[in-house]
């Protein structure tokens, strides 16, 4: 038996209803989907910022050290050549 209702069938109504209900299912799911890969992305992003942080901070401690390293060495140099001509001028 199959009910009509302005030239439409009842059953015909019923399925087009639950394919808009499974419709919105899906979209609901993507939707959810679309948040959690937002969220996601978004914490990718605070990490990669906080690396690139620490890494900048390494650059810069690494030249902070060459500068020292340069430092020291040109001490040194010039320690050595005080004690090469105090041992010439001993001789």
């Amino acid at each position: 038996m199959n009910l009509i209702y302005d030239g439409v069938s009842i059953l015909d109504n019923e399925f087009i209803l639950k394919q808009f209900e499974q419709i919105e299912q899906r979209v609901e799911r993507l939707i959810e989907n679309c948040n959690a890969l937002e969220a996601a992305n978004l914490e990718q992003k605070d990490k990669i910022k906080s690396l690139e942080e620490e890494i900048q901070g390494k650059v810069e401690a690494e030249r902070s050290y060459a500068e020292e390293k340069a430092l020291i060495r040109s001490k040194i140099d010039g320690l050595l050549v005080k004690l090469d001509d105090v041992s010439k001028g001993q001789q």
